[in-house]
């Protein structure tokens, strides 16, 4: 049993949520009712558990990233922080007027969302239930978030700094050791409630067809930002795109826009880039600058939204992509850290339940590491763009 879990763990991220969606699929044909109440138990712990942790995900990751952006406030910071928000909220709008115009077209049937509500509501019980009541609501903890972030850019005292870093390191660790690993037997357990109700289907070709509008999105924000910093610093784009390849893959197979940091960088010196701009900007957009997981967010939200058959205000959209911008600021570093940091949102502002949220989670990991290539290959053009800015400044 042990050798099985240690071969699991080498496992990627994607390939297990792979294995626990078809095993879910098949599996929900023909098993026992007493074998679908184990999982129908555990999702719901797992979820009473998720709606818990989700303010605190916020104030955790929030807060410190905001009071350490304004720690080191200076130009270079300020201005790559605004180009990198910028790019996000481009990204974002960009998804959501495209999607718009794609997805009644390619969505046309909606799921019984009766179908897909907690498993112990339908024809499958649970053996029993922990409520797990969060200590605030997820708008307490954006606006104490924001309060606390802002006040320690601004006093001089490191100790709440220290406080909220360390304690940043918790829900980091909380995320990736217990939250992370445990996706796959979630993402099981309602694909068997999902094949016992006969839904399947519909939902696979959501999954493909919301996909494929992604992935062409993906590259048409990447050939955007490149032609505007390729206009900006005199550089032929798709060569300064090409050049940033290597990043691209390497992505492709971390993950992690940290763990890809070195490949990027070098691919940013290769496109000319000042080694003290490259430096500073890489590192730094490697933490704020997620347009390709913004746009993955916005796009599935959208998706799953017309998949159920709710009504898609724009009003409230245009806030959502706003905060989409703020929340990826302060996602982990870690396989799907960025739909953890969004959750808090999605829930609050587009109103989605457990279900709604767990189809999300399962979309968004399911081509994570595209998401997370599209945003190294952005930090590039970001990169390409202070360069022009610092030479500029010190012509002057």
């Amino acid at each position: 049993m042990s050798k099985i879990l240690i071969h699991l763990k080498r496992i990627p991220l994607l390939g297990r949520v792979v294995i626990a969606i078809i095993l879910g699929i098949m599996l929900g044909q023909f098993v026992p009712v007493w074998f679908a109440r184990i999982f129908a138990t555990f999702n719901d712990l797992f979820g009473n558990f998720l709606s818990f942790f989700i303010p605190l995900i916020i104030l955790g990751l929030v807060a410190p990233a905001i009071g350490e952006l304004g720690k080191g406030a200076g130009k270079l910071l300020l201005i790559t922080a605004a180009i990198a928000y910028l790019s996000t909220l481009f990204s974002g709008f960009l998804t959501f007027f495209s999607c718009q115009a794609v997805f009644p077209k390619i969505i046309t049937g909606t799921i019984d969302a009766a179908s897909v509500q907690s498993i112990e509501e339908g024809a499958i019980k649970t053996f029993f239930s922990i409520g797990m009541p969060p200590v605030m609501d997820v708008m307490s903890a954006l606006i104490l978030s924001f309060c606390i972030g802002i006040g320690l850019s601004v006093i001089a005292g490191e100790t709440l700094q220290k406080a909220f870093s360390d304690f940043r390191d918790i829900v980091t660790m909380i995320i990736g050791t217990l939250i992370i690993p445990l996706l796959p037997l979630y993402i099981f357990g309602m694909f068997l409630s999902i094949s016992i109700s006969g839904q399947v289907y519909s939902v696979i070709m959501l999954f493909l067809k919301v996909i494929s509008v992604i992935f062409v999105l993906h590259i048409l924000l990447l050939l955007i930002q490149y032609a505007v910093a390729g206009a900006v610093s005199r550089r032929h784009p798709l060569k300064a795109l090409k050049t940033m390849l290597p990043a691209y893959m390497t992505a492709l197979g971390t993950s992690s826009s940290a763990a890809t940091i070195p490949v990027t960088l070098q691919c940013a010196l290769n496109n000319k880039v000042n080694p003290n701009v490259a430096s500073f900007v890489i590192p730094l957009c490697a933490t704020i600058h997620l347009a390709g997981s913004a746009m993955k967010v916005v796009g599935f939200s959208l998706a799953i939204i017309y998949f159920f058959g709710m009504a898609v205000d724009f009003p409230t959209f245009v806030g959502f992509i706003f905060m989409v911008g703020i929340t990826m600021v302060a996602a982990p570093g870690v396989p799907g850290g960025a739909i953890m940091a969004a959750i808090g949102i999605i829930q609050s502002m587009l109103g989605f339940d457990e279900q709604m949220i767990g189809l999300m989670i399962t979309v968004y990991i399911a081509v994570d590491s595209f998401g997370t290539a599209c945003n190294v290959t952005g930090d590039g053009a970001v990169a390409m763009i202070m360069d022009r800015w610092a030479a500029k400044e010190g012509n002057q």
